[in-house]
């Protein structure tokens, strides 16, 4: 069973960073995957898929040449021969679907956002219709998915997050210590930094709180706006950069933020459960399903400074408290999205797919 894994690029994103452990999920079932990128943009996933033995094909071009990157697809594919073309976000799925249909290749297509412009979700629906399988990556995503898209009973979900037991325990605040806060994720205006940036300037001028530290790991095209914007408020932040193990990181934090406008999954926010922390969120995509206010974190209203301060407020002043809410933050998610749970769901949308029932009993 070859597999040609199509997707949008290969930077370092929620939808690049669980290929990986999907991947390797395939080979047990005997499938041969391929990753074929139709942009490098940062090409931080690259060595991420390398180091785990996954062959890359890359394209050079830009996000909008649509024709050569058809142009390149066809030729990718129709040289590779694959089984399956299982497609990743919205541009590779539509190319996707395209090459397939003239190779006579099956498809199946990821889902991992719970929102969708209004043309793209009516160019899916043209030209998806004779797609074999969706795959949401969470709960959240499905119900949206078969809403948005109109689709009957060919999408299954695959929550992309598998939870290592083994994460590292973030450590427990001591009195004294400066509060460490942070954020994982691409510096992109989705994740809602600015309405962060003026949450912790409105700190400022609040009475009796400990000393507290904001980090931002990741990078992206708002770095240098918010860089500017922590200037000028003269924010107590600092700028990571590209975080190549980011559990490591997340293990030498005290609590997690997460303000994004819009998720699918969220691994960061996940990923930063399984590291034992507290988390505040607002209710995007599938992380507050994961959240037990006031016991795992606290859930704010989007776009809201005021809310995210109070938030903020209420669980900087009982910093002792943080250990034993990240306690059930990664006993929760490990309940959730343990190995255990990945291969269920993923063993069920294999075997979905023609071709690999007959693997099952082999792996």
């Amino acid at each position: 069973m070859k597999i040609a894994y199509v997707i949008n690029s290969l930077e370092c994103g929620g939808a690049q960073s669980p290929i990986p452990d999907i991947v390797h999920l395939i080979q047990e079932r005997g499938g041969d995957v391929t990753v074929f990128g139709l942009e490098e943009r940062d090409g931080l996933a690259i060595p991420l898929l390398r180091r785990a033995g996954i062959p890359v094909r890359l394209r050079t071009g830009r996000k909008k040449d649509h024709i050569n990157a058809y142009l390149w697809l066809k030729r990718e594919l129709k040289a590779f021969k694959p089984d399956v073309v299982w497609t990743s976000l919205t541009r590779a799925t539509l190319l996707g679907q395209i090459v397939a249909r003239q190779l006579k290749v099956p498809t199946v297509h990821w889902q991992h956002s719970a929102r969708l412009k209004t043309a793209n979700a009516w160019l899916l629906r043209l030209f998806c219709r004779e797609t074999l399988l969706w795959v949401a990556d969470s709960e959240t995503v499905a119900r949206f998915a078969k809403k948005r898209l109109k689709l009957g009973n060919n999408i299954l979900c695959w929550p992309i997050f598998r939870a290592p037991p083994d994460a590292p325990t973030a450590r427990l605040w001591q009195k004294g210590e400066i509060i460490q806060i942070g954020s994982l994720g691409r510096l992109h205006s989705v994740k809602g930094y600015d309405v962060l940036c003026d949450a912790l300037a409105l700190l400022r001028s609040t009475k009796e709180l400990p000393p507290f530290h904001m980090i931002f790991a990741g990078d992206g095209p708002e770095r240098i706006a918010l860089e500017e914007r922590a200037r000028r408020l003269n924010l107590p932040v600092s700028f990571y950069g590209h975080c190549e193990k980011p559990l490591d990181f997340l293990s030498t934090l005290h609590l997690y933020l997460q303000t994004s406008h819009w998720e699918g999954l969220c691994v960061a926010a996940h990923e930063a459960m399984a590291c034992a922390l507290p988390i505040i969120t607002t209710p995007a995509g599938e992380i507050p399903r994961s959240v037990v206010p006031g016991e795992s974190g606290l859930i704010v209203p989007f776009n809201d400074a005021g809310a995210l301060a109070a938030a903020l407020t209420s669980l900087l002043r009982k910093p002792a408290c943080l250990g034993e809410m990240g306690v059930r933050s990664r006993k929760m998610v490990m309940q959730r999205f343990g190995p255990e749970a990945f291969a269920q769901y993923g063993h069920a949308v294999l075997d979905a797919i023609p071709g690999f029932n007959a693997s099952k009993n082999d792996a």
